[in-house]
């Protein structure tokens, strides 16, 4: 195996500076991405915003899709904050659902993660795989996630639940009814903590009458 190779199968570790370069640069990148959008953004407009030479930039990333896959990457792990993660030896099913549930809907209800949301959404039909990426590290993990503890739950005899992918994908969707919809299309400010206490109360209470065991 040539050396060139060699470096190519077994890349350097990335260090604390390489790594602060990056976090600068996938700054620099989302504040362009979502003030012009993807197709309006230039790797100029990204090199200035980022503080680097251009360069510099194309050390880090090939090209403006590469940097838009990094800020969605980026983005994804800010989504694995704990709010989906359940202790299913914990049956209180009400106390879990109300923590988990207000949770939620102020970590999707954040100003920032919407405008994210909306870049990508904006070039998921042409970019499918930035909009997969983003869908299975938030919605899809969170369901999932849900759908794992209601069946531990129905294990236990606590819940009596047929389908626990479609009642998690319920209880998630009532949580934020009234409130998501308004955020997304820029139609309301984002909820004040008496109404996400409101209606994700009126969420649980729902969903404990159809599945609660009897």
């Amino acid at each position: 195996m040539s050396d060139t190779a060699e470096m190519l199968s077994n890349p350097a570790p990335q260090t604390d500076e390489d790594n602060a370069k990056r976090r600068q640069i996938l700054d620099g990148a989302r504040r362009v991405f979502l003030d012009r959008g993807f197709d309006a953004a230039s790797m100029m407009d990204i090199a200035k915003a980022a503080g680097v030479s251009k360069g510099t930039l194309y050390v880090y990333f090939k090209d403006k899709d590469d940097l838009f896959d990094g800020m969605v990457c980026s983005e994804c792990i800010m989504q694995a904050d704990g709010v989906f993660d359940f202790d299913h030896n914990d049956h209180d099913v009400e106390a879990v659902l109300l923590r988990h549930g207000k949770a939620f809907v102020k970590a999707v209800g954040n100003p920032k993660r919407l405008s994210s949301w909306r870049t990508v959404i904006a070039v998921a039909e042409r970019m499918p795989e930035v909009g997969r990426k983003l869908y299975e590290a938030g919605p899809a993990r969170g369901l999932s996630s849900l759908a794992a503890y209601l069946q531990a739950q129905t294990d236990a005899g606590i819940l009596a639940v047929d389908d626990c992918e479609i009642a998690a994908a319920q209880f998630i969707e009532t949580c934020h009814a009234t409130m998501l919809k308004p955020m997304l299309f820029n139609f309301g400010p984002p909820p004040t903590q008496e109404r996400i206490d409101y209606v994700v109360g009126i969420a649980v209470r729902t969903f404990l009458r159809a599945y609660r065991a009897n």
